[in-house]
């Protein structure tokens, strides 16, 4: 059956127009979609800068934290009561360090009140640099005063060794002065008629002849010369008259010796080692003391 054309020109017009409309809620709808998309991404953008930013202040707040925490190792103290106090603030920075770590970076109050506890903490430390600070100007007066004191005692001391070491210097010029010295030590050897040989074949006894010199410092009185006369092998010579003495604490036998009264002027005198049974050839060796020193040291040899 045919369609009227004005029947069928209305129904085109009412389908192109129903087309058109469909087209525009279709664009209406993209345009929402897109705009809700762009305020979505916007939010989310703008949610973003503000965690970021909320981490960063978190992170430096943990930052300032950890320098306190420096600062307070860094401190120190002398005195027991504050090195106590100082343990207590420590304790208190660390337990607010482990507290930030364990808060979210978006929990405002919390992170507030952090703040506000680092704050007195910070408070608190000046305090401690302040009370060490004049102990230690007190103490370092204090120290300078005592070592003033000390120098002063020590400057004493000095000056008492010094006036101790200058006595014990001239009585020790005395001591050496005091002792008797002697010149012209020589040892020969004589045979039976009493005359020199150098034979030990034809030798009889040993003559030691030396003289004590001139010294007003020595002590007046007796004094004992003592020879010791040792052969060719080493071997001390004695007899039955020989005796002993003592010299630098040390107990010697003598081969010899003859006693003479010193009254400070030079004294010469002869000392005879006798009843030695025979003399082998080679060099003697003759040392003669007193008590108090070592007089000298000649040799003699024998053919």
């Amino acid at each position: 059956m045919n369609e009227d054309p004005l029947e069928r020109i209305a129904r085109e017009e009412r389908e192109r127009k129903e087309g058109q409309t469909s087209r525009t809620i279709v664009y209406v709808l993209v345009t929402v979609a897109l705009l809700l998309a762009a305020a979505l991404a916007y939010i989310w953008l703008q949610k973003s800068r503000l965690v970021n930013d909320l981490e960063a202040e978190k992170a430096d707040l943990a930052q300032q934290m950890v320098a306190l925490q420096n600062d307070f190792s860094n401190l120190s103290s002398d005195y027991e009561k504050i090195n106590l106090q100082l343990d207590t603030s420590r304790e208190q920075v660390a337990l607010l360090i482990e507290k930030l770590q364990k808060t979210e970076a978006t929990n405002r109050t919390k992170i507030r009140q952090y703040e506000k506890e680092l704050g007195t903490l910070r408070s608190i430390m000046r305090s401690y640099i302040v009370q060490i600070d004049s102990l230690n100007t007190l103490n370092h007066k204090l120290t300078a005063q005592a070592a003033a004191a000390r120098r002063e005692a020590d400057e004493s001391k000095r000056a008492n060794r010094e006036l101790t070491e200058k006595m014990e210097s001239l009585e020790g010029q005395v001591a050496v002065g005091s002792v008797i010295k002697a010149r012209g030590l020589r040892t020969e050897a004589c045979n039976s008629s009493g005359k020199i040989t150098d034979r030990g074949s034809r030798t009889a006894r040993l003559l030691t002849t030396l003289s004590l010199v001139e010294n007003d410092l020595a002590p007046k009185g007796p004094v004992r010369v003592y020879i010791r006369v040792k052969d060719p092998d080493g071997n001390l010579l004695v007899n039955s008259k020989s005796d002993s003495f003592e010299f630098e604490g040390e107990v010697m036998q003598a081969s010899a010796s003859r006693e003479v009264d010193y009254e400070g002027a030079e004294v010469e005198l002869s000392i005879y080692l006798n009843d030695i049974p025979s003399y082998s050839k080679g060099i003697y060796e003759v040392t003669a003391y007193t008590e108090k020193s070592l007089l000298g040291k000649t040799e003699l040899m024998l053919r």
